[in-house]
């Protein structure tokens, strides 16, 4: 026994020693070093689901060519719509899932003096942009690496490009690299140093940058239509993926910049019915093609490239659910 107890302290004195040195080792080991920025592993990659398109073309229609119960994958509410033969036609040649088309359902209306019983412009807009901001937020939430092409006619011109200034200037609701390409056709905010003017050269401005600073007396032809003058920003880093499209003497796109008769140009705005109804059949634009054609084969283009690389990790935050107001 007497031999036991000294081999038992020195066993204790070893342990302790050990643990201390653990414990000495542990306090002075250094953090592994972060990886370098935009690096992350394999198994940190953003992926997403087999059934989740490769691209998301958005298509916008104008004043009187959509309702909110269309449906935005075999729209019928206007048989005439501008972009419907570029939806079909896109829809025929990529059958599948690769590539999904989606024409955004909403109240296209403009109340003026001769249709007061209708939606007012300003209300009509905030409509059409909440429902395309509520499906890009869809489609990326479940396929974060889907890339759009934004296309619009007259009010949804608007909408897009002015859905193009947010994610181009802002990053939001999806990064600027989820973006192939933004045809506005018509666009009322139109400004001849911004985007890409493709076509036959127009003057002047969208009408509303021409309509803006006379103010008020425009609602006394249109109640509830706010004229908001230029994009603050313009399209930021997607100016060079921006391409504008305006038909000579179409006054939506091309009005005069030093516009004094307000009235007039606001009545001339309402009945500009002909130019801008005639994208479909007039060569005046293209000269060799009209500007469906020549938007189906610029889609087609789009959907041909290469997608973007993933970006790199972000901070982790919250998710993006909503945007402030686009515009």
């Amino acid at each position: 026994m007497k031999k036991l107890i000294p081999a038992l302290l020195a066993l204790l004195i070893i342990i302790v020693i050990g643990v201390g040195v653990i414990h000495w080792l542990d306090s002075n080991r250094q953090p592994a070093p972060p990886p370098p920025p935009g690096e992350t592993s394999a198994a940190e990659q953003p992926g997403q689901p087999d059934w989740c398109p490769t691209v998301e073309i958005l298509a916008v229609p104008g004043t009187w060519e959509s309702s909110p119960e269309d449906d935005p994958f075999n729209p019928a509410f206007n048989p005439n719509a501008l972009l419907l033969p570029v939806t079909r036609e896109l829809q025929a040649q990529h059958p599948g899932t690769a590539v999904k088309v989606f024409t955004v359902p909403y109240t296209a209306q403009f109340k003026n003096i001769d249709s007061l019983a209708e939606m007012s412009y300003d209300d009509s807009r905030t409509e059409g942009s909440n429902r395309l901001t509520a499906e890009i937020l869809a489609t990326h939430r479940d396929c974060p690496l889907t890339d759009y092409v934004l296309i619009g006619f007259s009010q949804g011109a608007i909408i897009a490009g002015d859905m193009a200034n947010t994610i181009g200037t802002q990053g939001i609701p999806i990064p600027a690299e989820r973006i192939r390409g933004v045809a506005l056709i018509a666009d009322g905010r139109r400004e001849a140093a911004i985007g890409n003017h493709v076509g036959t050269p127009v003057g002047g401005v969208g009408a509303e940058i021409s309509l803006e600073p006379l103010g008020d007396v425009t609602k006394l032809v249109m109640p509830g239509a706010t004229m908001r003058g230029p994009r603050p920003g313009g399209f930021g880093v997607l100016d060079n993926k921006v391409v504008e499209i305006c038909a000579p003497d179409d006054h939506i796109c091309s009005a005069p910049i030093d516009a004094q008769d307000a009235i007039f140009r606001a009545k001339q705005l309402i009945d500009n019915s002909g130019v801008h109804a005639q994208y479909g059949t007039n060569m005046a634009v293209f000269g060799t093609v009209t500007t469906t054609q020549w938007l189906i084969d610029w889609a087609n283009q789009l959907i041909g490239q290469p997608p973007a690389a993933p970006p790199p990790p972000a901070v982790t935050s919250a998710p993006v659910t909503s945007v402030p107001p686009i515009g």
